[in-house]
């Protein structure tokens, strides 16, 4: 595999590039006429336009993508994550055309895509699912409201092809079921063209604690412990780190085998990640994302695997490089999303930086394609960088995040440094273990 298409942009299209000039590898940028001067786009062995600034025209054109890596010769595509990563259309598309897909195969993304085919292989593989509907909700009345007496509210319906926090309603009585049924089923179908939706138990104070994976789809597969992610806004996630406060090593093997066991189960091929909701003592299974996820390097920092180059290495046909014997957990790592933003109100904050300085020193990793005089373009996600520090301790990692985040310069534009910084301050969040509600309500928005 000596040329590899980069179907994406930003920090994730330049960790790529990175691992790939490593591992002596030529790269391809593809890019809209709004990121000619993004970072990969100038440092890769070849860049191609392939649509206007809209990402339907562009990072989302499976044609167009397919076609550049036809006139530039590429043997393999990296999806990254977001926009086609989770796509299996796309997987297809690629492999079809007589490309490698570096992902898993289009029948696992479809497998895993839909939630309730995903808990009923999950069920099937021995991992904890929260207690629901086992399946579809039809539109028998009467059933989903045994269905709902017995798992016990309150409970909260979810729409099978949904994700990102969409397609999901919280019902606390009989009284509201139906109407939320029938609601779902509509935004879901308007949403995600899928209408399919199933029932679930609502926790109310859980953590997301998630387990990374890596398997080649020769039988061997991996996890690399896991990743606390509950400090959350809307859904989305804001700050991550790893290991999980509170998690012993015994419940981490435990889960952490099942999860394993569970990739040997449906043939899974490259890096995931097993969500999970962690209330009093129990794991609950809610999704695999069958990409690389956005906080990957908390996971690299504590373990030492870089999982991009596992990625490149699995999608080439060779065998993962290490066994789960030689994965060692040690000391801790934390990363703050840095977001082109209002801290307060959440508003996008586009535009030229004027000045940037990174900040540096032992144990800080800053994943990031801006540079002084980038201009920020307002039609794509905000994120504009990951800080991520390390220490031996939990206690160590937040000390050299908070000097980070004292050193990091962003001016032109507004960022959510400043919010970052009151969360690395905050008691509860330093004291570990704070629940997925935890930050909306610090900041008055529930």
């Amino acid at each position: 595999m000596d040329k590899v298409l980069i179907a994406n942009r930003g920090e994730i299209a330049l960790r790529i590039l990175r691992a790939c000039k490593e591992l002596g590898i030529k790269t391809v940028a593809v890019h809209s006429t709004a990121d000619r001067n993004l970072k990969h786009v100038l440092l890769a062995d070849e860049s191609i336009c392939i649509g206007n600034a809209s990402a339907t025209e562009s990072y989302l054109n499976i044609p167009r993508i397919i076609a550049a890596a036809e006139v530039t010769n590429s043997i393999a595509i990296h999806p990254g994550y977001g926009f086609l990563a989770e796509n299996a259309d796309f997987a297809d598309a690629v492999e079809k055309s007589g490309f490698i897909f570096i992902g898993p195969t289009a029948d696992t993304i479809n497998l895993m895509g839909d939630k309730v085919s995903a808990i009923n292989a999950m069920k099937k593989a021995g991992v904890p699912c929260v207690p629901g509907s086992d399946g579809p909700l039809t539109d028998d009345t009467e059933r989903n409201k045994t269905i709902a007496k017995r798992i016990g509210y309150p409970i909260i319906v979810k729409a099978a092809g949904g994700g990102g926090g969409r397609g999901m309603r919280v019902v606390r009585s009989e009284a509201e079921l139906i109407k939320a049924i029938e609601t779902t089923k509509a935004e879901a179908g308007a949403a995600f063209g899928n209408d399919v939706v199933y029932m679930e138990k609502f926790l109310e104070n859980p953590r997301h604690v998630e387990f990374q994976v890596l398997a080649d789809g020769q039988g061997n597969a991996i996890h690399l412990g896991e990743r606390d992610c509950s400090m959350q806004r809307r859904h989305q996630k804001v700050v991550e780190e790893a290991p999980a406060p509170g998690i012993s090593e015994q419940m981490r093997n435990k889960i952490g085998d099942r999860c394993r066991k569970a990739c040997l189960e449906i043939g899974y091929r490259g890096a995931g990640t097993f969500e999970f909701l962690y209330e009093n003592g129990e794991f609950y299974f809610i999704e695999m994302n069958t990409r690389i996820q956005v906080e990957h390097p908390v996971s690299e920092m504590i373990t030492g695997v870089d999982l991009v180059k596992e990625q490149l290495r699995i999608a080439a046909g060779q065998p993962l490089s290490i066994d789960q014997s030689q994965i060692q957990i040690r000391g801790h790592a934390i990363e703050c999303r840095i977001n082109a933003e209002d801290p307060n109100t959440f508003i996008p904050s586009p535009g030229k930086i004027e000045m940037f300085h990174s900040p540096g020193g032992l144990g800080v990793r800053w994943d990031s394609h801006i540079y002084a005089g980038y201009s920020v373009p307002p039609y794509y996600d905000s994120m504009i960088g990951k800080l991520i520090t390390y220490g031996e301790s939990r206690d160590e990692a937040i000390a050299r995040m908070r000097h980070a985040l004292d050193e990091l310069v962003i001016d032109g534009i507004k960022t959510n440094v400043p919010l970052q910084q009151r969360i690395m301050a905050d008691e509860n969040f330093y004291a570990g273990g704070t629940n997925i509600h935890y930050l909306e309500k610090k900041l008055g928005l529930n």
